[in-house]
C-alpha cells in the first residue's frame, strides 16, 4: 500500500463523520442550539477574568487540541505497528469516530451543564456520591501518574539538547506577551502572526546556541529538569488562564499541526510505500515491544489517537470554563479529538514507512532483536546521516523522528538536512507532551480543590488565591516527587488500562446525561456502543496483565504493587457501572429535562 492511499481516504473518512456525525450529535443529541438559547455557557456565567474566561472558539480549539494531544497519538500508533499497520489504522478510524468524538463532546457537555465542575463532582450529581468519590479517586490516581510519566519522555527529550530546551522554554514569555497583547486590544489575528512569527524564529534561531554560554546554561541534565518541569507547571497551573496557558497552547497548536500538515504534504511529494504488511506474526502475542495479543492491546496502547480518558480531565478542567457558546462544543470536543486521530494516522505512516527490521532494531534492545532473525535495511546509513546511533532507542519517540525525517529528507531540497529535521522533530515532541503537562496540572488543581473542600469548605473556591496555590504546589509536588525519584518507571504499565478505564467512566456519564434530555431516548446507544465495547477490553486486558505480568514471576514486570493497584482500578470501575446500571432503570420512565429558555 502506497501512504497517500492511507491518508487520503482516513482523511476523508473522518471529514464526513464530523460532517453527518458530528452534526447529528450536535444537533439530535447534545442540543446545543437549544442550550445556547437556553442559558449562557459557564465562561459568560461565572466569568472571573481568570479560570472562567469566554474564549474565541479557535483560541479553545487550540487550547484543547494542545491539552489533549500529548504522547499518545505520537508514540502508541508506533508501538502498535508492531502488529502491522491494519490493526492500527481500523482503530484509529473506528475508535475516534466511534469513540472518541462522542467521548470528548459528551464529556464537556456534561461538565458544562454543571458549572464546568470536574468529572467527578458530574458523578456525584448524576449517579450519586458513591459514584462520584470513586470517579474523583481514579481521576486524581491517573492524572498524578499520567502527568509524571509524560514529563518522563519530555526529560529524555530535552536531556542535554540546548537547542530544543531553548526552543520549548522560549514558548512561555511569548505567550504571556501574545496573552497580554490579545487580552489589551482583542485583536486575536495581530497576536497570533506575531506570536507564531516569533515562535519559528525561535526554533531556528536554536542551532547557534550551541557552544555560547547561553547554550551551556541551557544544557540540563535529568535532574535539573525535572525540578524545573514541576515549577513550570505551578505557574501554568495558577496563573490566570489567559495569561499562560490558553495563549501558549493557541500557539503550540500552530506548530502541532504545522508540522503534521507538513508531513501530509511530504507525504504526497514523496509518496512513501508501506512496508510493513497488514499483519505480523506478532498479532497472537511473544513480540519484542508488547508481549501481548493484538486485542485487548492494540486498543490499549493506541489511547490518545482513537479514545482516551485522559481528555476527560481536560474536558471536565480547562476548556468548559472558556467556552464561548454550547455550539462551539461541536468544534472543541468533537472536532479537535478527529484532528488527533489525523496526527495519530501520520504517526503510523512515519513508523510503517520504515524497513520492519529498521523499526524492531530502533524500538527493540540490542539482546532481543538479535533473537528475531532480522537483519537492518537502512538504520546504518540512517545513523550516519543523523550522527546518532539509533540501535535500541525504544519508546517510539526516536521512531517517530527516524520516519519523519526519511520522509522529509526524500525530497530533493531537503536531501542533507537529516540531523536538522531529526532534532527538529525531538523538539517538537517535547513541546507536544509539555502543552498536555500545564493542562493535566492545572486540572490536577481543580481535583484536589475539588477533594480538600469537602474538608474545608474555602478551598473548593476556584477563586481563592491562597487555595489556588495551595492546590498548585501539591498537585506539583505528587507528579513531582515521582518523576524526580524515577518511582514512576515502576507503574508506568498501569496507564494504559486505567487511562481507557477513565474513558469508560466518560461514556457512563454521557449516557446517563444522554438518557435524561434527549428526545429519543435510543440516542443513547451513541456512548452504549463504544462504552460496551471499552469496557470489556479494558477489563479483559487488566486482568491479563495481572495474571500473565505482574503476578507471573517470571515476566520481567513482576510487581505485586502494580497486581494491587490493578485490581483497585478496576473495583472502583465495577462499582461505578453497577452505579449507572441502577441509575439507568431508574430514569428509564421518568420524563427527559426540559430547557427552559433565559430571560432577558
Amino acid at each position: 500500500m502506497n501512504a497517500i492511499t492511507m491518508v487520503i481516504g482516513s482523511i476523508c473518512i473522518l471529514m464526513i463523520a464530523y460532517r453527518l456525525y458530528g452534526t447529528f450529535m450536535a444537533v439530535k443529541v447534545l442540543k446545543l442550539k437549544q442550550m445556547d438559547e437556553a442559558k449562557q455557557t459557564p465562561a459568560h456565567a461565572l466569568d472571573d477574568g481568570k479560570d472562567y474566561v469566554p474564549t474565541n472558539k479557535w483560541v479553545a480549539f487550540g487550547h484543547h487540541f494542545a491539552a489533549i494531544a500529548a504522547a499518545g497519538p505520537l508514540v502508541g500508533p508506533i508501538l502498535a505497528a508492531q502488529f502491522g499497520y491494519l490493526p492500527s489504522l481500523l482503530w484509529l478510524l473506528i475508535g475516534a469516530v466511534i469513540g472518541g468524538a462522542v467521548h470528548d463532546a459528551v464529556v464537556l457537555f456534561a461538565s458544562m451543564r454543571q458549572n464546568g465542575e470536574s468529572l467527578a463532582e458530574v458523578a456525584k450529581k448524576e449517579l450519586g456520591p458513591v459514584a462520584g468519590f470513586c470517579t474523583g479517586l481514579a481521576m486524581l490516581f491517573i492524572i498524578t501518574i499520567t502527568m509524571a510519566g509524560l514529563s518522563m519522555v519530555v526529560l529524555h527529550a530535552l536531556e542535554h539538547n540546548p537547542w530544543g530546551t531553548f526552543a520549548v522554554g522560549i514558548t512561555i514569555p511569548i505567550a504571556m506577551g501574545v496573552g497580554l497583547y490579545h487580552r489589551k486590544t482583542g485583536n486575536l489575528k495581530a497576536a497570533s502572526i506575531v506570536g507564531f512569527v516569533l515562535i519559528m524564529l525561535a526554533v531556528f534561531f536554536g542551532p547557534y546556541i550551541q557552544g555560547t554560554f547561553l547554550g551551556d546554561l541551557l544544557t540540563l541534565d535529568v535532574k535539573q529538569l525535572s525540578i524545573i518541569l514541576p515549577i513550570y507547571a505551578f505557574f501554568a497551573a495558577a496563573l490566570p488562564v489567559w495569561l499562560l496557558l490558553a495563549p501558549r497552547d493557541y500557539l503550540s497548536s500552530f506548530m502541532k499541526i504545522g508540522v503534521f500538515a507538513a508531513l501530509i504534504i511530504g507525504v504526497f511529494v514523496v509518496n512513501p510505500t508501506i512496508q510493513f504488511p497488514a499483519l505480523t506474526e506478532f498479532i497472537d502475542g511473544g513480540g519484542p515491544i508488547l508481549a501481548g495479543p493484538v486485542w485487548p492491546f492494540i486498543s490499549i496502547t493506541i489511547a490518545c489517537g482513537a479514545i482516551s480518558g485522559f481528555h476527560a480531565f481536560v474536558g471536565s478542567g480547562t476548556t468548559p470554563k472558556m467556552l464561548d457558546r454550547w455550539n462551539d462544543i461541536k468544534v472543541v470536543g468533537f472536532g479537535a479529538m478527529l484532528v488527533e486521530c489525523v496526527v495519530g494516522i501520520m504517526a503510523l505512516v512515519a513508523a510503517t514507512a520504515l524497513q520492519p527490521a529498521d523499526y524492531f532494531a530502533i524500538n527493540s534492545t540490542p539482546e532481543v532483536f538479535k533473537t528475531l532473525g532480522m537483519q537492518t535495511v537502512h538504520l546504518q546509513e540512517l545513523s550516519k546521516e543523523i550522527g546518532l546511533s539509533l540501535e535500541g532507542r525504544t519508546g517510539g519517540a526516536v521512531t517517530l523522528a527516524v520516519g519523519m525525517t526519511y520522509i522529509f529528507t526524500e525530497i530533493p531540497w531537503f536531501s542533507n538536512l537529516a540531523s536538522f529535521f531529526f532534532q527538529f522533530v525531538i523538539m517538537f515532541e517535547a513541546l507536544f507532551i509539555l502543552t498536555a503537562i500545564d493542562s493535566g496540572t492545572r486540572v490536577s488543581r481543580y481535583l484536589i480543590q475539588d477533594f480538600g473542600g469537602t474538608f474545608y469548605k474555602p478551598l473548593k473556591r476556584v477563586d481563592w488565591l491562597p487555595g489556588n496555590i495551595f492546590a498548585s504546589a501539591l498537585a506539583c509536588f505528587l507528579w513531582g516527587y515521582l518523576l524526580f525519584s524515577g518511582d514512576i518507571g515502576s507503574v508506568w504499565a498501569l496507564f494504559g488500562v486505567s487511562n481507557q478505564l477513565m474513558a469508560s467512566i466518560g461514556l457512563i456519564i454521557g449516557a446517563t446525561i444522554i438518557l435524561r434530555i434527549a428526545d429519543k431516548r435510543r440516542y443513547m446507544l451513541t456512548c452504549l456502543i463504544p462504552l460496551a465495547y471499552l469496557y470489556v477490553t479494558v477489563n479483559y486486558a487488566g486482568y491479563w496483565m495481572i495474571k500473565n505480568v505482574y503476578l507471573n514471576s517470571a515476566a520481567a514486570g513482576y510487581s505485586v504493587l502494580n497486581a494491587a493497584l490493578s485490581i483497585i482500578m478496576l473495583v472502583l470501575g465495577v462499582i461505578i457501572m453497577i452505579t449507572a446500571v441502577k441509575n439507568w432503570f431508574e430514569t428509564w420512565n421518568s420524563p427527559a429535562v426540559k430547557l427552559e429558555r433565559k430571560t432577558a
